[in-house]
C-alpha cells in the first residue's frame, strides 16, 4: 500500500480535498448522488440538510470509513492533495490517519485520559514515555483540555463531563497529526455551554487543520463555518416503491448561503419551512 504524500499547496486558497461526481451506496441503495464539492485548506465547511439526505454518509466516505460497513461503496473520485483516496494503491488506514473523525456522541475509550490520547501514537510506533508525554500534552492543549485534566491524567476518560469527553476525542484525533478533521454532529449531545466551547475550539483549530462539520443546527453552521453545502432529499417512485437519496443542492461561502441563497429550496430550509 502506498503512503499518501503531502503534496504542497500552491496558495492558502487551494483545495485540500475535492469530491468529483461522487455517489454513495449501501448495497443497491443509493444514499447520496452526484456530489461534487471542494474543501479548502484551513477553512471550516459545514454540511447541512434534513435527516436522511446523506450528510453523514458523505462525511464517512471522505476518509474511507464508509467501506467499513459491509456492502457500502463510493462511486466517483475523492481527491486528497492530488491523489484519489479510493485508488487501490492507497492504504485506507493511512487515509484515516490523515483525515481524522470526531463522532456525534463522545466515545472515549475505557482508558485513562493519557492512554486515550496516546492510543494512536502508540499504534504508529511511538514507544518512549517522554515522547508520548509530549504528544499528550500538546494534543490536550490543542483541544483546550490540558488545564482541566493535567492534574490527573490517570483519570478515566469516561469520568469526564460530556463536553470534556468530546474535547478528549478531539485531542485523540489530533494526536496523530491529521491534515483534515471531520466532525459529525459533534455538539448534538452537549449542553449549550459545552457546545459554545466546542464551537470556539473549532475556530482555534482551523489555523492548523481543515475541518468539515455535519450539523443540523443552522445557527451553528452560520457561526462556525466559512463555506456551507446544503443537501436535500430526492424521491422517485419505481416498481411500486419510493426511492430516496440525497443530493447536493447548493454550495457557497456561508454568508452567501444564509443571507442570499441562490435557490428557493435552500431559502426554505434555512427559514425552517421544511426539514
Amino acid at each position: 500500500m502506498a503512503i499518501l504524500e503531502r503534496v504542497p499547496l500552491k496558495t492558502e486558497a487551494d483545495l485540500v480535498l475535492e469530491l468529483r461526481d461522487c455517489s454513495f451506496y449501501y448495497g443497491a441503495m443509493r444514499a447520496a448522488a452526484k456530489v461534487s464539492l471542494p474543501i479548502y485548506k484551513n477553512r471550516i465547511t459545514a454540511l447541512i440538510g434534513p435527516s436522511g439526505c446523506g450528510k453523514s454518509t458523505v462525511l464517512r466516505g471522505i476518509n474511507r470509513m464508509l467501506e467499513l460497513t459491509p456492502g457500502a461503496r463510493v462511486a466517483g473520485e475523492i481527491i486528497y492533495r492530488g491523489q484519489n483516496l479510493y485508488d487501490d494503491k492507497v492504504d485506507p488506514v493511512e487515509a484515516r490517519r490523515r483525515i481524522g473523525m470526531v463522532f456525534q456522541k463522545p466515545n472515549p475509550f475505557p482508558k485513562s485520559v493519557f492512554d486515550n490520547v496516546a492510543y494512536g501514537p502508540r499504534l504508529l510506533g511511538v514507544k518512549k514515555k517522554g515522547a508520548l508525554a509530549e504528544i499528550v500534552e500538546r494534543s490536550l492543549r490543542g483541544a483546550s483540555l490540558w488545564d482541566e485534566v493535567s492534574g490527573d491524567l490517570n483519570k478515566s476518560g469516561l469520568a469526564l463531563s460530556g463536553g470534556q469527553q468530546q474535547r478528549l476525542c478531539i485531542a485523540r484525533a489530533i494526536a496523530v497529526e491529521p491534515d483534515v478533521i471531520l466532525m459529525d454532529e459533534p455538539c448534538s449531545a452537549l449542553d449549550p455551554i459545552a457546545t459554545q466551547r466546542i464551537e470556539e475550539l473549532m475556530r482555534e483549530l482551523q489555523s492548523d487543520y481543515t475541518i468539515v462539520i455535519v450539523t443540523h443546527n443552522m445557527q451553528q453552521a452560520q457561526r462556525t463555518s466559512d463555506y456551507t453545502a446544503f443537501f436535500n432529499i430526492r424521491k422517485e417512485a419505481k416498481n411500486g416503491r419510493e426511492l430516496r437519496w440525497g443530493e447536493l443542492v447548493e454550495y457557497n461561502d456561508t454568508q452567501q448561503v444564509f443571507e442570499s441563497p441562490a435557490l428557493p429550496e435552500t431559502a426554505d430550509y434555512i427559514a425552517g419551512r421544511f426539514g
